[in-house]
């Protein structure tokens, strides 16, 4: 098996704005927060971030800031998917230029690939670059699911790292982990972090992280060292906060929910919008 990319939590940064600019001195503090946290790895433009309504200049300006502020202290991993395959490997190919230390790219939407047509994305992919990619898998925004056996396929190229695995099937992470052996499994829903590792995965992509990254670190950590218990009991522990974070489509809610630890990241690019004053009412009394 190829040594893993790595382990633990990697934290799915949001991207903050102030009057739908990117404000790169509220992103500095979030990632100082995550490092002093211990938190040695972050998505820059994934889900979380935003990546679908910010513009390729934007997007590798963040990579490029993000990695001079972090140095050799946390590890920027950069969202560079999109479904068009020339474009997702030349913008690819610029955040390397950029600095990043890997890269995220979340498989083809809309497009809805075939299983060759997966594998040949993925391998454009990996032979414009050296970087090592991890390949996201979250058919509920995509509607398509990657396949074990396209992982298969492309688990001994050698600049593909792994899966982040946002789908909802335990078992489909249980076969990753037993049939892929050349690369590793992250989970990529924080409510599932703890079964995933117990069979095999190497740690987490977080959104719960944004706001508590310590808790979160310690929750994954315990769990990689065989104590079930703790990281059960921490899993339990941040449940109410992730099913309060998916109430609406992310990142509404936890961008919402940094207000409350008092980073105003401000609202979200449209087409989504500001947490309803149902949900907020919701946070209101968790953050109590």
């Amino acid at each position: 098996m190829k040594k893993p990319f790595f382990t633990g939590v990697c934290t799915a940064l949001v991207t903050p704005f102030l009057d739908d600019r990117v404000n790169y001195p509220m992103m500095e503090q979030l990632l100082r927060r995550q490092i002093d946290a211990g938190i040695r790895a972050v998505v820059i433009c994934g889900t979380t971030g935003e990546a679908p309504t910010l513009s390729d200049d934007e997007k590798l300006e963040l990579f490029r800031r993000a990695k001079a502020f972090v140095g050799n202290d946390c590890m920027i991993i950069a969202g560079t998917g999109t479904n068009c395959t020339s474009h997702a490997a030349s913008l690819s190919y610029a955040a390397e230029q950029a600095g990043a230390d890997g890269l995220l790219i979340v498989s083809p939407y809309y497009n809805k690939a075939t299983p060759e047509g997966l594998i040949a994305h993925y391998l454009t992919i990996a032979h414009t670059v050296s970087l090592p990619i991890i390949l996201y898998n979250v058919p509920t925004r995509t509607g398509v699911d990657i396949p074990v056996s396209v992982c298969q396929r492309l688990s001994p190229i050698p600049n593909i790292a792994g899966i982040k695995e946002a789908g909802r099937d335990i078992t489909k992470i249980t076969k990753l982990c037993r049939c892929c052996d050349s690369f590793s499994v992250w989970s990529g829903n924080d409510d599932m972090a703890v079964p995933a590792i117990s069979v095999g995965a190497q740690g987490l992509v977080s959104v719960v992280a944004n706001l508590f990254p310590a808790q979160t670190q310690a929750m994954v950590q315990a769990a990689l060292d065989g104590d079930l218990d703790t990281a059960a009991a921490l899993q339990q522990e941040l449940q109410p906060l992730n099913e309060l974070l998916f109430c609406e489509p992310n990142p509404i809610p936890v961008k919402a929910a940094m207000k409350y630890l008092g980073f105003d990241c401000g609202g979200c690019r449209l087409p989504l919008t500001e947490l309803s004053k149902e949900n907020r009412s919701k946070l209101d009394a968790y953050f109590q």
